[in-house]
């Protein structure tokens, strides 16, 4: 039996899972000019990935992609923020 794919597809799970908060915390602490964390992240990663044997190469990927996708949910964050979703951070007002 091969593991491998529930495997990948567990870790990917998890990883989705942890970066929505990541998300959520980073916006409301740091704003959206965090975005070049997770972009450097994402290339670390992806670099890391090429040195890994299957299945970590793999789960480092999603990981890499992860945090590039974060970037665009950063932005999302924003306005679920502005639109009264999430809680604004009071010590950075994002309307005034």
């Amino acid at each position: 039996m091969n593991f491998e794919g529930i495997i990948v597809g567990l870790a990917t799970f998890l990883t989705i899972g942890v970066f929505h908060p990541i998300v959520i915390k980073a916006e409301y602490h740091f704003g959206t000019g965090c975005w070049w964390c997770f972009f450097i992240a994402g290339v670390g990663f992806a670099v890391l990935s090429l040195f890994l044997d299957s299945p970590w190469s793999i789960i480092v990927g999603v990981i890499s992609f992860s945090c590039f996708w974060s970037i665009l949910e950063l932005f999302e964050q924003k306005k679920r923020v502005r639109k009264g979703w999430f809680p604004e951070n009071p010590k950075r007002k994002l309307h005034s």
